[in-house]
């Protein structure tokens, strides 16, 4: 797909009741951003002159039937649906939840049958986008069924990588839902991500403990002995950079972060709390891990903020930025890996 154009960015466009159409067009307002892609956003031209309208966002774009029809150095929109959808900012109402769920399902089909190469999504609701056929705490579980590969929660920020042992997981049942195999599997998908997707090398990363001052030698809790310390000692005999754990409360505070090509913490909050102080709103979510890539800004659907005109799409352009540069860098590791393998072919 790359050689007959730039790259086809689609975007799911999220919960119309929140900033996730406003992000989107703020972000493609600049036209400068159509020389790194071509977006697809999947919606409607309805949908989208109503949010343009009523958030004063001058943008041109260009109505197309399927996402083949996209045409680079426009802002194209696929018509996912012919009526208009009632909008009311700031409210969670299930209409604006099933056509989110929609346009995802639109974007992911176009995103598995190769006609656009990467998704960014715009924030959804998490209890609006509940129905009989889609029952998914969020994108990424659903993303998981989808998609091929071990699927993995991945914050990153400039430097900044921090992923999730578990993630939307309540805190009652983190220890329990924290296994072996489980650390294994992730630790084998960020290493992956961390060379295919970023050009890492040999990748060094922390773990952070499950409990508090990682169990203080059994004192607080014993998971991080009979758990994740054996597992470390394990990797780490068999080759990989893999330290830890560390005490969450003082890891980021102290820079240690800094040492680290990635860090994987136990639950959402003790990962996701000091990333987001830290990446100050520009962080994105990856779904590491797939056999597609998938980004999306750090933040939610912010109703609150919601049709004034005021959110600010850093966090998005950035979550365009990553995918783009994820789906190149995995380009040039297919390349090199393919040179390799033909070079040895050669020599036998």
């Amino acid at each position: 797909m790359q050689d007959k154009g730039k790259i086809k960015l689609g975007i799911s466009i999220g919960d119309l009741n929140g900033i996730g159409c406003e992000v989107v067009l703020k972000t493609f307002e600049d036209v400068r951003m159509l020389d790194f892609c071509t977006p697809v956003i999947f919606a409607s031209n309805k949908t989208m002159a109503h949010q343009k309208s009523a958030l004063k966002i001058d943008i041109i774009y260009n109505g197309i039937k399927e996402p083949g029809m996209a045409l680079d150095g426009k802002v194209n929109v696929v018509n996912v649906w012919r009526e208009t959808p009632k909008v009311e900012f700031g409210t969670p109402t299930p209409e604006s939840g099933k056509y989110a769920i929609q346009s995802l399902r639109a974007a992911v089909a176009a995103l598995k049958n190769n006609e656009i190469d990467v998704l960014v999504t715009a924030p959804i609701n998490k209890n609006n986008i509940q129905a009989e056929d889609f029952k998914f705490p969020g994108h990424t579980d659903y993303l998981a069924q989808e998609l091929e590969g071990e699927s993995l929660m991945f914050m990153v920020s400039d430097g900044l990588r921090v992923g999730l042992l578990t993630d939307h997981v309540a805190v009652k049942d983190v220890a329990a839902a924290i296994t072996p195999k489980l650390i294994r599997s992730k630790i084998a998908t960020i290493e992956k991500s961390l060379e295919v997707d970023f050009g890492i090398r040999r990748p060094k990363i922390a773990l952070l403990g499950i409990n508090p001052h990682s169990g203080d030698n059994g004192v607080i809790g014993k998971e991080d002995d009979e758990i994740l310390k054996p597992v470390i000692r394990e990797m780490t005999e068999k080759g990989h950079m893999v330290f830890g754990p560390y005490s969450a409360d003082s890891f980021f505070g102290s820079d240690n972060y800094k040492q680290f090509d990635a860090i994987l913490a136990a639950y959402h909050d003790q990962g996701l709390i000091p990333f987001k102080t830290l990446s100050f709103g520009k962080g994105v979510n990856y779904t590491a891990g797939l056999d597609k890539v998938r980004t999306s800004p750090d933040h939610g659907t912010a109703y609150e903020i919601a049709g004034k005109g005021v959110a600010d799409n850093s966090s998005f352009k950035e979550a365009v930025f990553t995918a783009i540069s994820i789906f190149k860098n995995r380009l040039e590791y297919k390349e090199l890996t393919s040179d390799v393998l033909r070079k040895q072919k050669i020599k036998r």
